[in-house]
């Protein structure tokens, strides 16, 4: 059996560097063998170092929204999950059932129900209270994560953002704009337990099996192309890796991209004036990486390119592809061969 809770672990270092944390101090600081847990397929973290974890994390990058920003970042990172969830169901209403088997085996504290009625239908985590109580860290920011990671992999199986009717929580928001920003919804409500409601018309529509190809093709690439990092990343080289890692179905906005670095997007434009680049500079940067890549793969018709990487029109790809080449997609694709 998949040790899905050494991967989700292994996920959560992975965003750490991204936020500038050396992933071996911040195992060393919560008594984890970061040597073991890398080489060691049949490692396991128990909950009192994952609470250390979650704590050391929040409190070394001075966000204390940390799970809920390594839930928007965990798309790519958790596919190997994510991936069998695709390959053995049909539908949506399939898929999230197969899924509430899969987060138990990822975390001891949450269990997933979905509850059906008439119009809607919602997905609640169901938190063991003896563990949330002794865990707090893990209970706060793995609740966060995993609620922002349904609405995700929502996205994910309709190949659409998707918009929660209401997102419940049981805990107090502190930010709640951020929560509003993040669950893409107004309706944030004090509930008993962590839910998200939504229209039941999503249940019954299929899931393409071209959804599951392109996130396997992402996974392939992304190690390839991001961009090496050093000690101390350059912000454009950090925001370049950023929206690499998060390109599936979306270009991320600038104010999410400043969110997750804890910081302002005003700051954040500075940040990258100061450096010679721009946010835009760098988000045209990353979906020509990508088109070149996409090229490669025989399945996605320009089409499909043109609308992975965020365009409304394919004549938009197409002129974008020609600033940044000089060639047509078909021209540079003959020209290579």
């Amino acid at each position: 059996m998949d040790n899905f809770q050494r991967q989700f672990t292994m996920a959560l270092l992975g965003y750490a560097v991204q936020r500038d944390l050396d992933p071996e101090e911040l195992c060393s600081a919560s008594s984890i063998s970061f040597k073991a847990l890398k080489n060691d397929p049949a490692y396991s973290v128990s909950a009192a170092q994952t609470e250390l974890l979650w704590k050391n994390a929040s409190h070394k990058t001075g966000d204390f929204l940390f799970g809920l920003h390594f839930g928007e970042s965990l798309q790519l990172a958790a596919l190997g999950v994510v991936g069998q969830i695709i390959q053995t169901s049909a539908t949506v209403s399939e898929a999230l059932s197969n899924a509430c088997a899969l987060v138990k085996m990822t975390s001891p504290i949450f269990d997933m129900q979905i509850h059906h009625e008439e119009s809607v239908f919602t997905i609640y985590l169901l938190a063991d209270e003896e563990k949330a109580t002794r865990f707090p860290y893990s209970y706060r920011h793995l609740a966060d994560c995993l609620l922002v990671f349904v609405l995700h992999e929502m996205d994910g199986l309709l190949l659409e953002k998707v918009k929660p009717q209401q997102a419940g929580f049981p805990y107090f928001l502190a930010e709640p704009y951020e929560y509003a920003r993040v669950f893409r919804c107004s309706s944030l409500g004090k509930t008993t337990q962590l839910c998200l409601v939504f229209s039941a018309r999503h249940l019954d529509i299929p899931i393409l099996s071209a959804n599951y190809e392109l996130q396997q093709v992402l996974l392939k690439k992304i190690g390839s192309l991001i961009q090496p990092g050093t000690s101390k990343q350059l912000w454009q080289q950090k925001i370049f890796n950023y929206l690499l890692t998060n390109s599936y179905l979306k270009t991320v906005s600038l104010e999410a991209v400043a969110y997750n670095f804890n910081t302002t997007a005003r700051a954040l434009q500075r940040k990258l004036k100061e450096e010679g680049s721009s946010y835009l500079q760098i988000v045209d940067a990353v979906r020509k990486k990508l088109a070149l890549n996409y090229l490669d793969n025989e399945h996605f018709t320009l089409k499909d390119i043109s609308h992975m990487l965020g365009y409304t029109e394919p004549s938009a790809f197409l002129r974008a592809f020609k600033r940044w080449t000089g060639l047509s997609p078909t021209a540079y694709k003959a020209k290579k061969q």
